[in-house]
């Protein structure tokens, strides 16, 4: 079963398929035809033979009569599998044959480990017949720290900061045109993009991101960035109400449990922690 930020991976190219294109020519040089649009493709690659094969994702170029000139097939690798190297060749000369067009395989891998593991060439032992995956590894995603260039390609700023947000000495910039990307989208969209950065980073790394949030809301006058701050607070807000009942010895019940945390209101919640102090009764704190 893919996790969660497999997932999100995928979701990259599905919202962006010309964020393929844009990955092979900037880190390759590979050449892509002049196309009229992209499309992200069926995944599924099953022959007439029983075994079925299922890529992460095919974007295919198109030109203007919508005839293919070229898939690039995606695949995302968090960590070694043997068999999907096996599976790699037959993933292209199954979209070779399906399009009729070229097909280039593209991997993309945040640990650098993994990509160097992914770019080894597979000998398929056909003579001549070596398939050298092209892989986007952090070495060939660039940094992006300029907001503009994110609001442009938000996609290319989320694998940004997924790759060089831990440790990069413009670690800040890099952070601040992520936001100034997510600003722009959909709430549903840009939610899915944070939570799969911050389910990347380290903990020290998506503590200072959050903190970053919290304090550039004048920055990025997005209502997306204030309801996730807004959001955060109130969690934060229900979880110490119901530790300071706890510690009092209260019992809660569930509706009221229920009526703390799903409250939305960051300063509500905290009028009733600091009634939960004092006060005698459940009731108390809640009148």
């Amino acid at each position: 079963m893919p996790s969660l930020d497999h997932e999100a991976f995928t979701e990259l190219f599905r919202n962006r398929p010309a964020l393929a294109a844009e990955l092979l020519v900037n880190g390759f040089d590979v050449e892509v035809p002049a196309w009229s649009h992209a499309r992200l493709d069926s995944g599924g690659l099953t022959e007439l033979i029983p075994t079925e094969y299922r890529a992460d994702g095919v974007v295919v170029f198109s030109g203007a009569g919508d005839d293919p000139l070229l898939a690039v097939v995606v695949e995302v690798q968090r960590s070694r599998d043997q068999r999907k190297r096996r599976s790699w060749p037959v993933y292209l000369t199954t979209v070779h044959a399906r399009l009729g067009c070229p097909a280039v395989l593209l991997v993309v891998c945040v640990d650098a480990a993994v990509a160097g593991w992914c770019r080894a060439p597979i000998t398929v032992g056909h003579p001549g017949w070596v398939l050298t995956p092209l892989v986007v590894g952090p070495d060939r995603i660039p940094p992006v720290t300029d907001p503009a260039e994110a609001r442009r390609c938000p996609e290319l700023a989320v694998l940004s900061a997924m790759t060089h947000g831990a440790s990069h000495p413009e670690r800040d910039e890099i952070y601040r045109a992520l936001l100034a990307g997510l600003a722009q989208l959909e709430d549903d969209q840009a939610t899915l993009y944070h939570d799969v950065v911050l389910a990347v980073l380290p903990e020290a790394a998506r503590r200072h991101l959050e903190a970053l949030m919290s304090t550039g809301l004048r920055e990025y006058q997005s209502e997306w960035v204030r309801k996730n701050v807004r959001q955060g607070r109130a969690e934060g807000e229900a979880k110490a109400l119901l530790t300071v009942l706890a510690t009092r010895g209260f019992e809660v019940p569930d509706d009221v449990r229920e009526r703390i945390t799903g409250c939305n209101d960051p300063d509500q919640l905290d009028k009733w922690v600091s009634r939960a102090v004092t006060a005698e009764t459940l009731a108390e704190v809640f009148s």
